[in-house]
């Protein structure tokens, strides 16, 4: 999906600033200039584009709160229904004062034809701005504090909701807050009141948290098997766009059965023994573009994945007392820092 496909049809936003007292609401539906179109197509863009989002899956036998509102919802309604999504976000931020205040926009899309609901909380940002005074010396120019500036496009908003309206599926981007003295994922579980699957992020970091765990209990010495396993996992990715947990685990650890079933059984504590992992964000496969590599003298070695992968350009020698030499080869030029 490119940004442009995304085209927006309707708009809200309502205040939801804890030290006001009380939530406020618009009566009217926002006036989509370009630039206003542009701050929402490029938020909602980064949310899509993004490996924290989470399908969110409400339950069909409790056709209720904000699961009732969706059902129930039409662009026709957006003002009116939007103050009641808005409102029971608000009493929850009320009674939980560690979940930060925030604009809540309300905002209808379409992609390909489909149409689409985002609610957006845009948390608030401090910034510093400029004020003029007059004085009888002549203009005073200060900076003051402005605690509730919005957050820019450039940056990924940690709170949102984008909802298909043809399906009702769900996805999700939130953050934990202290909840009755427990820190808790309050958009899913109390404000849409829906069960959650883990993000593309969460599950590669757990498929790849268990092969430095299985790799660092039986490869401690053997740093080019510990590599080579990131190897393969980047291939995996590069070549699918995909990561196969099955696959990588036959790859991996397919000639050691033992370990092999150690790390399966890691995958099945998570359910994940048969998952497929569908990173589609570039900062999120970033850590495997390059080797890591740090010495017990304190040298430490950054090898870009493809320059690994030559051995014309790197290679890594057993020496017959067990040590172990690197052997960086044809530089042409080397610079300090």
């Amino acid at each position: 999906m490119e940004q442009d496909e995304i085209i927006i049809r309707q708009g809200i936003v309502h205040i939801l600033d804890g030290e006001l007292g009380c939530p406020v609401y618009s009566g009217q539906l926002l006036e989509l200039t370009p630039d206003i179109n542009d701050f929402f197509r490029q938020h909602i863009f980064k949310i899509l584009s993004g490996d924290d989002m989470k399908k969110c899956y409400f339950d069909d036998e409790k056709e209720e709160g904000m699961y009732k509102l969706v059902k129930e919802f039409s662009e026709e309604n957006l003002i009116t229904a939007s103050k009641e999504m808005a409102g029971i976000l608000y009493n929850i931020m009320n009674s939980n004062v560690t979940i930060p205040s925030a604009d809540f926009a309300a905002v209808t899309f379409q992609v390909r034809g489909i149409r689409h609901l985002a609610l957006l909380k845009m948390n608030y940002k401090e910034s510093f701005v400029h004020m003029t005074n007059s004085a009888e010396e002549g203009n005073v120019n200060s900076i003051i504090k402005y605690r509730a500036a919005l957050p820019p496009s450039s940056t990924r908003l940690s709170e949102a909701v984008i909802i298909n309206l043809d399906d009702y599926t769900v996805n999700i981007v939130e953050k934990k807050y202290e909840v009755n003295g427990e820190k808790c994922n309050y958009l899913s579980k109390l404000y849409l009141k829906c069960s959650v699957s883990m993000s593309s992020k969460t599950r590669l970091d757990i498929v790849t948290r268990a092969v430095e765990q299985v790799n660092k209990k039986h490869f401690e010495g053997r740093p080019v098997k510990q590599m080579e396993a990131k190897r393969i996992i980047k291939e995996e990715i590069e070549e699918n766009g995909t990561l196969s947990v099955e696959k990588i685990s036959e790859k991996i650890y397919g000639k050691v059965p033992e370990i092999k079933e150690e790390f399966d059984a890691k995958m099945e504590k998570y359910h994940m023994q048969k998952a497929e992992v569908k990173p589609q964000s570039e900062k999120t496969t970033k850590k495997f573009e390059k080797q890591y590599l740090k010495t017990d003298t304190g040298i430490e070695i950054n090898i870009p994945m493809e320059q690994y992968q030559d051995i014309n350009q790197v290679e890594f020698i057993t020496n017959p007392d067990g040590t172990i030499s690197v052997l960086i080869k044809n530089i042409n030029k080397i610079s300090t820092r």
